[in-house]
């Protein structure tokens, strides 16, 4: 299993009901995106949503993920931006 595939597991694990997207944009393995979807982010914080998908993660920074950037979405914010990111849906 690859670091994407077991970073999409661990989210769609710790976050109930969660869709999410894993993205390498430099190729390099070590510089990963995460589009996380999830009914649960509606009315919280960005700044939660962001520390929920961190703190799922947290112990591979230590081991083999130099950075990752978030994007949480609610399923209507997401069906207003996927078109953003269809090569990748």
């Amino acid at each position: 299993m690859t670091l994407l595939d077991e970073i999409k597991e661990i989210l769609e694990r710790d976050i109930a009901g969660a869709r999410a997207i894993i993205r390498d944009p430099r190729e390099d393995g070590m510089h990963l995106e995460a589009l996380v979807i999830a009914e649960q982010f509606d009315g919280m914080p960005l700044i939660k949503q962001h520390q929920m998908v961190m703190n799922a993660v947290k112990d591979y920074f230590s081991t083999s993920l130099h950075a990752l950037a978030v994007k949480t979405f609610t399923p209507e914010m997401w069906e207003e931006k996927k078109r953003e990111y269809a090569s990748d849906v």
